[in-house]
């Protein structure tokens, strides 16, 4: 993601329970009233992730809220499945690192970039076990601890 790319939602989520391996952007397949809802804000990917089917990658349980204005003409389902955008080689590997390795596709970031269009970065992720979890959080709270006794003697 560059700088100039306007952020739309988070997973803060996933970095506290994943090692994330590797990452990857993918366009996304919107309709114009979720793109409109996009723009008002409220989405939420952090219950959501990717999968594989038939060839295909797919954003599973992301929330889109409902566009109002576009009601009259349907709308769109807030927790479709939405048809996520890749090359052919990086669906090969991530349905190699899925299938083979056992890892989960997770989205990190949904953001629209420069010229306008939406994309999620995707990572590719392994899930922690509870100690993990705690040594990321004592790491964290050491840091901020860190800076406090930092920010005192200076």
């Amino acid at each position: 993601m560059t700088e100039n790319a306007a952020r739309i939602a988070d997973n803060r989520r996933a970095r506290f329970d994943y090692h994330i391996e590797d990452d990857l952007e993918a366009g996304i397949m919107l309709t114009g009233s979720e793109v409109k809802a996009l723009r008002l804000g409220g989405v939420n990917i952090a219950d959501s992730y990717a999968a594989v089917e038939n060839g295909e990658l797919w954003l599973v349980n992301g929330f889109i809220p409902r566009y109002e204005q576009a009601a009259a003409f349907g709308g769109h389902e807030e927790r479709q499945r939405r048809k996520l955008l890749v090359c052919r080689r990086e669906l090969a590997r991530l349905w190699n690192a899925t299938q083979r390795q056992g890892m989960t596709i997770v989205p990190l970031s949904l953001y629209f970039n420069e010229r306008g269009r939406a994309k999620l970065k995707i990572g590719i992720a392994k899930g922690k076990n509870k100690a993990d979890k705690r040594a990321t959080e004592a790491k964290r709270d050491w840091g901020r601890e860190k800076q406090r006794l930092l920010k005192q003697a200076g």
